[in-house]
């Protein structure tokens, strides 16, 4: 608590002044928004000592606490990721502003002309956990789409949150936008969260949940308004019979590797029965010599005396750690099977020169991102042009994917007359 006021005292108050933001900001020319961006970004990158100094805090609670080396690597900030998140605020300020754009336009034979507008969503409410740098990704892609944000970090970020959104908030007010446009939650405390899925006095229009399972779980079976969410990442690479055996061991030690503990880390590897005598060793080679454990059916244990024997519970398990599962099918319809049976509805690659067999997997596999000869790890908004995203999800209403600016907006019609009345 603050003074004497009660966390629901307080979180109606940020949820009042959101709703007032958002009725300035969806009225602010585009050229006013860029300009609290670009600020922003200067202050991320003038205030890197102190925003790291306030994830040391963090970090060393987490070491403390001996939270899993996968969750402090989320936590952790260095330059280059302060550099990232001022670079993603900019690169968010050179996009199209959404809000205004006329999607489309027809006109009836009584002579109305009626068109669709993109509008902002409101007030959009942003619960996450260890990544700081989420902090400034849900401010800067709510303030482009012209949406007033609260934001609720994980305790164990909140020091880190902190430090960021206090330059957010000085980029609003170098630019003459309310700085309640981009408001935290006052505290650590769980009640906060509770409190925002009740959708704060009706402030709130949407919420958006960023982290591990049991987290976005909560906030689906929970929440009063909206969710954009995805509640796992069972990512797959297939590698096909026409994949080219160099180009499948890049992919899947990448897709794998780069980081394990993203939503976009491959999971489950399949590989063409068809394909295993020239790729199954040298894939499962590269992973267990990268340092990832392997867990495989009787094949891939046969192709490596290294690989653990998979159970049934391991072909819809998320790690989001340095293991994956193998398993050798019996080409793309089986493949196609395993992931539709197993996986997620996230994001799903296949490897292969046969461009038939590729459209068939891009357009039969059912998931949010199904990618061709391409890592898991590009399920990014900002490696999809986004400047930055919210979050992935993986629903099939509004938005599917990476959320960015346009997925932040809804819309409205436009009809203009010239006297006309219904018969």
């Amino acid at each position: 608590m603050t003074g004497q006021m009660t966390n629901r005292e307080l979180m109606l108050t940020l949820g009042a002044a959101a709703r007032e933001a958002a009725r300035a900001l969806a009225l602010a020319p585009a050229q006013q928004k860029n300009d609290a961006l670009m600020a922003m970004a200067a202050k991320i990158r003038r205030s890197a000592a102190a925003i790291l100094s306030e994830n040391a805090r963090d970090l060393g609670n987490a070491r403390a606490k001996q939270l899993k080396g996968s969750f402090v690597d989320r936590l952790t900030l260095n330059g280059a990721r302060i550099e990232a998140m001022a670079k993603g605020l900019e690169e968010i300020a050179a996009l199209p502003d959404p809000v205004g754009q006329v999607m489309s336009r027809w006109s009836r034979p009584n002579g109305l002309e009626i068109s669709r507008v993109r509008v902002p969503i409101g007030v959009i409410g942003i619960i996450y956990e260890s990544r700081p740098n989420v902090t400034a990704d849900a401010g800067g892609l709510c303030l482009k789409s012209g949406n007033a944000a609260i934001l609720r970090g994980g305790s164990d970020s909140f020091h880190s949150s902190g430090a960021i959104i206090a330059c957010l908030q000085r980029g609003l007010d170098t630019a003459g936008l309310p700085r309640t446009a981009i408001q935290m939650a006052p505290n650590a405390d769980r009640d906060c969260v509770g409190l925002m899925l009740e959708g704060l006095g009706g402030a709130l229009d949407l919420i958006v949940p960023r982290g591990g399972k049991s987290l976005v779980a909560r906030v689906q079976a929970d929440a009063r308004v909206p969710v954009f969410s995805h509640l796992e990442g069972i990512c797959h690479v297939y590698v096909d019979k026409a994949a080219d055996t160099e180009m499948a061991r890049r992919v899947c030690l990448n897709a794998k590797m780069r980081r394990t503990g993203i939503c976009a880390s491959a999971e489950t590897i399949l590989i063409d029965r068809a394909a295993a005598e020239t790729n199954l060793k040298p894939i499962v080679a590269t992973l267990i010599d990268a340092g990832c454990e392997v867990r495989g059916d009787a094949a891939t244990q046969a192709a490596d005396p290294r690989v653990k024997p998979a159970t049934e519970e391991d072909w819809s398990t998320e790690y989001l750690d340095a293991v994956v599962s193998v398993k050798v099918v019996d080409g793309v319809d089986e493949a196609m099977a395993h992931i539709a049976r197993h996986g997620s509805q996230h994001t799903d690659s296949i490897i292969t020169g046969d461009a038939a067999t590729a459209e068939r997997f891009l357009n039969e596999v059912d998931s949010a991102i199904v990618l061709h000869n391409a890592s898991t790890q590009f399920a990014d908004g900002g490696e999809f042009g986004f400047g930055a995203e919210i979050g992935i999800a993986t629903g099939k209403l509004h938005a599917r994917g990476p959320v960015g600016v346009e997925q932040l907006t809804t819309f409205k019609y436009q009809v203009r007359g010239t006297g006309q009345t219904r018969p």
